[in-house]
């Protein structure tokens, strides 16, 4: 009988790992604190519709990337995203430049993780707080005190914080993964009764809380009655507020928004805040995964590479690469 491999972590890097494991004929176990799929690219159900909350959209430059975004867009769970967007700098607002093709989701971020996990083996709602290794094969323990193997192989597929505490077994790839700092980001979501009177359906915002604003229902398949808008405030300004109540942090932010937005801007009929404790790593590297194979103990992430979505499927497909080579 094969022994399955551990994936902890359900977000893009883990499932992009368990997939290709998946097709060499390896049978993936993928554990998940949280209620689903998707991780940094999932959506939250709300009374306003589906919002990205986390990553708002994504761009494909490697090759392999690229081959499985349209992949992903013939099976209709992605589309691209022409939104009219904008730069806000000093108060001023101009329509962007920048013509790169942008791809979300489809009829919301989370639709790529779900179709990614497909019918895999898959445990939500489980955190795992210890990897240890048996006379043979290593064993996981979640924080209710049950434990799940044996498993020949595991892959942490998590923000490189949460990713150090499991690696104690590897202590060299724990130092690494200890090493990379990753920044907070405060998100909003305001929904009105009528829409805005902008043109504006995306905006890079500079000289503000703010850091990013969009749309949600400017995205294909997002068609709903309320005029939705998700904000992203900037890691400094998330840093220093890192304590601040939900309440506050929307009056903050929704006020800065109206600064900017150059329309009148009333009561939202709707709001929502989310913390994102590790939203991105504070600068790239090349690592592409961390590995010790003679452990059999793997790592990928986002922040591995270029903390973009991209990043984190190609150092998922790395991590899988590597512990396939090992078994050759």
């Amino acid at each position: 009988m094969t022994v399955p491999i551990a994936i902890i972590g359900a977000g893009i890097a883990g499932l992009s790992a368990a997939q290709a494991l998946l097709k060499a004929g390896h049978t993936p176990h993928v554990f998940d604190k949280s209620r689903g799929p998707g991780g940094r690219a999932s959506s939250k159900r709300s009374d306003a519709g589906s919002l990205d909350l986390g990553a708002q959209y994504f761009t494909a430059r490697d090759r392999r990337f690229v081959d499985q975004v349209q992949r992903w867009q013939a099976s209709g769970c992605v589309e691209e995203w022409k939104p009219q967007l904008f730069n806000s700098h000093g108060g001023q607002l101009s329509p962007s430049p920048d013509e790169q093709t942008r791809w979300v989701g489809t009829p919301r971020m989370g639709a790529i993780a779900k179709a990614m996990l497909g019918d895999m083996n898959a445990v939500f709602g489980c955190r795992i707080t210890e990897v240890f290794r048996g006379k043979h094969h290593w064993h996981l323990l979640d924080a209710e005190g049950c434990s799940h193997g044996p498993f020949s192989h595991v892959i942490i597929a998590l923000p490189a914080p949460q990713a150090t505490a499991l690696l104690a077994a590897a202590p060299k790839l724990a130092g690494v993964a200890a090493s990379v700092q990753m920044e907070p980001t405060w998100a909003i979501a305001l929904a009105f009764d009528k829409p805005l009177e902008t043109a504006m359906q995306g905006c890079f915002v500079q000289d503000s809380p703010l850091d990013w604003l969009a749309c949600n229902r400017s995205k294909p398949g997002r068609e709903t009655a309320l005029d939705t808008w998700v904000l992203h405030a900037t890691s400094s300004w998330s840093k220093q507020h890192i304590d601040l109540p939900k309440e506050d942090v929307i009056e903050h932010l929704h006020g800065a928004f109206a600064e900017l937005a150059n329309c009148a801007m009333p009561a939202p009929v709707f709001s929502i805040a989310h913390r994102w404790l590790y939203a991105r790593p504070a600068s790239s590297h090349e690592w592409g995964a961390l590995a010790d194979a003679d452990l059999g103990l793997y790592a990928c992430g986002d922040w591995c590479l270029s903390g973009r979505v991209e990043g984190a499927w190609l150092s998922g497909l790395e991590a899988s690469r590597r512990l396939l080579e090992h078994l050759e």
